[in-house]
C-alpha cells in the first residue's frame, strides 16, 4: 500500500506480525516495519532496518509509556539532521513545529477544533530516531524468513479467516478481481491476522517524524493525512495505533495510502480498515488493483535453472516471454507446463546458483509495490499458494550458507570498489548496485555470476 518512499517507510515499520515473538531470537525498518514487524525482517536481507522490541500499552492521552528511551546517540546514517544535537534541537521546537502545520491542515479541510483536539498533548517519541537509523549487524537468510512466515500455525489461521469471511472475500473478488489468497496472505504476514498490529500512536509517530529527523517532508504528509482521517471520522485515535513509521491496521496502511486506497465496503459511511473486515478486505484489494493487479493470473513460478546458465540474465530489468526462458532451458520445478508462454517474466535467483529460481510475473511486481522487498513479495506469493492448497517449494535452499555480518558486507563492498566493480558508497547495505558489481566480479573470475554474497565470494575478493 505504499509507493516509493511510502513503501520504504512501510518496510521500516510494518509487518507487526510474528516479529514480536521472533525478536528475541533475531538480532535487534523501512516497514517496513516492526518494532513491530516483518518488513524489517525482510529489509534485513536487502538491508532494511532492525525489528524493534514490542511496545508497552499506551498511557493517558494515547502517549506511549514504558518504552525503551532514545539512546541519545547520533544516527547511523550520518545525516546532519540525525545527529544527537540536531535531534535535541528539533525536539525542543516540537510544539511550535506541530502548531505551525495548522495552515496546511486548514487547507485540507481539517477544522480548527479537531486540529487542536487531536494534537493536544502530543510529545515527540525520540526512540523512533534510533529505529529509523538502526543498521543490523546480522541478517537472516531468505529461507529462514520463509520458515518463520509460512508455517503451519499461520496457514491454519489463514484458512479459518478465509472460511469466516467467505462472503466478504467472494464480494471483493467479484468487485476487484483480486485473488482472495493474496489478500489473506498479506493480512497474515503483516499482522498475524490482526493479533500483532503495533501499539504506537500513529499521530505521535508521524508528528515526531514530521518535525525531527531526516525525512520530515515525507512524514509531514503522513501526519496531515492522519489528521484528515480523524477529521473525516473514518477512524478514532485509539484505532490508529501501529508501527513506529505510522503503518496501522491488519494490513498496515500508511495514512497517505489509506487516503488513496481505503474504501467503504459495507456502505456504513466509514472506511474502517482496522476493525471492519469488509472494509479491510475491500481496501486491500483496491490497493492491489490500482497498483496493476492482473485478474486471474498468478505471481510467478518456481523454476529449475540449468547448469551453466548465464545469471547475468537474472535481473528485474531483463524481462522476456516465458517461451524465451524455456528456450534457455528453464523448466517449472513441478514438471508442469507453463500456462501462458507469451507472458513476460523476469528471473529471480535469491540464493544464487545453489538455490531455486523463480520466474516473476506482473503480479509479483504489484506485491513489491505494497512492500519493496523481494523476500516479502516471495513470501506473500508462496503463502497465498499454500493457502490455496499448493505444496512447499520443490528445490532445496543452500542452508549450509551463512549470511554475512554487516562488517563483512561493508568489507565486500569496499573490496569490490577497490577492484573497480562498485561505484557507490560502501554502507553494508546490499541493493541492486551491489549485486550488479558482485555479478561482474564473479564473471571476471569464471564462477556463476549469480550476485549471491557468500562467504566464499568474500574470501575470493580477499585473495584467499
Amino acid at each position: 500500500m505504499m509507493q516509493s518512499m511510502a513503501a520504504l517507510a512501510k518496510r521500516a515499520g510494518s509487518l507487526t506480525g510474528v516479529i514480536v515473538a521472533v525478536a528475541i531470537l533475531l538480532p535487534a525498518s523501512v516497514n517496513a516495519q516492526s518494532q513491530n514487524g516483518l518488513s524489517n525482517l525482510f529489509g534485513g536481507i536487502f538491508s532494511g532496518p532492525n525489528p524493534a522490541p514490542a511496545q508497552a500499552p499506551p498511557g493517558p492521552g494515547g502517549v506511549q509509556t514504558g518504552v525503551q528511551p532514545w539512546s541519545g546517540e547520533d544516527g547511523a546514517s550520518g545525516h546532519p539532521l540525525m545527529t544527537a544535537a540536531a535531534i535535541r534541537e528539533a525536539a525542543s521546537n516540537f510544539d511550535n513545529c506541530v502548531a505551525g502545520m495548522w495552515p496546511d491542515a486548514a487547507r485540507r479541510g481539517i477544522t480548527q477544533e479537531n486540529f487542536q483536539r487531536f494534537t493536544a498533548g502530543l510529545s515527540p517519541d525520540l526512540r523512533i530516531m534510533d529505529l529509523m537509523d538502526s543498521q543490523p549487524e546480522f541478517t537472516k537468510s531468505i529461507w529462514d524468513y520463509l520458515d518463520i512466515l509460512v508455517n503451519d500455525n499461520r496457514l491454519a489461521k489463514g484458512r479459518e479467516v478465509l472460511a469466516k469471511y467467505k462472503a466478504q472475500f467472494d464480494a471483493t473478488e467479484k468487485a476487484y478481481g483480486v485473488d482472495r489468497y493474496i489478500i489473506a496472505a498479506i493480512w497474515g504476514i503483516e499482522s498475524n491476522y490482526s493479533t500483532q498490529m503495533g501499539d504506537r500512536s500513529v499521530l505521535q509517530s508521524t508528528a515526531t517524524l514530521a518535525c525531527i529527523g531526516r525525512r520530515q517532508a515525507y512524514f509531514k504528509d503522513e501526519f496531515l493525512s492522519a489528521l484528515e482521517i480523524l477529521n473525516r471520522g473514518d477512524l478514532r485515535p485509539e484505532q490508529m495505533r501501529g508501527s513506529w513509521a505510522g503503518a496501522f491496521g491488519p494490513t498496515q496502511f500508511m495514512p497517505t495510502a489509506f487516503k488513496r486506497f481505503a474504501v467503504d465496503g459495507d456502505g456504513d459511511g466509514r472506511r474502517d480498515v482496522v476493525d471492519n473486515p469488509t472494509d479491510l478486505i475491500a481496501s486491500t484489494a483496491n490497493n492491489l488493483k490500482k497498483d496493476g493487479w492482473q485478474s486471474g493470473q498468478t505471481w510467478g513460478f518456481e523454476v529449475v535453472v540449468p547448469q551453466g546458465f548465464n545469471y547475468m540474465l537474472a535481473d528485474r530489468a531483463k524481462a522476456m516471454t516465458i517461451a524465451q526462458w524455456e528456450k534457455l532451458g528453464l523448466k517449472r520445478a513441478t514438471g508442469q507446463p507453463f500456462p501462458h508462454p507469451a507472458e513476460k517474466a523476469y528471473l529471480l535467483a535469491p540464493a544464487g546458483a545453489q538455490g531455486p529460481g523463480f520466474l516473476m510475473l506482473q503480479n509479483y511486481r504489484v506485491i513489491m509495490k505494497y512492500n519493496p522487498a523481494e523476500a516479502y513479495a516471495l513470501a506473500i506469493g508462496h503463502f497465498a499458494d499454500r493457502l490455496r492448497g499448493g505444496q512447499p517449494f520443490v528445490q532445496p535452499w543452500p542452508r549450509q550458507e551463512r549470511e554475512l555480518s554487516r562488517t563483512e558486507r561493508l568489507e565486500l563492498q569496499q573490496l569490490l570498489a577497490q577492484r573497480g566493480f562498485y561505484k557507490g558508497t560502501p554502507d553494508g547495505q546490499f541493493g541492486g548496485q551491489t549485486r550488479e558489481a558482485l555479478r561482474n566480479f564473479q564473471a571476471s573470475i569464471g564462477v556463476p555470476a549469480d550476485g549471491f554474497a557468500s562467504s566464499d565470494v568474500l574470501d575470493r575478493l580477499r585473495g584467499r
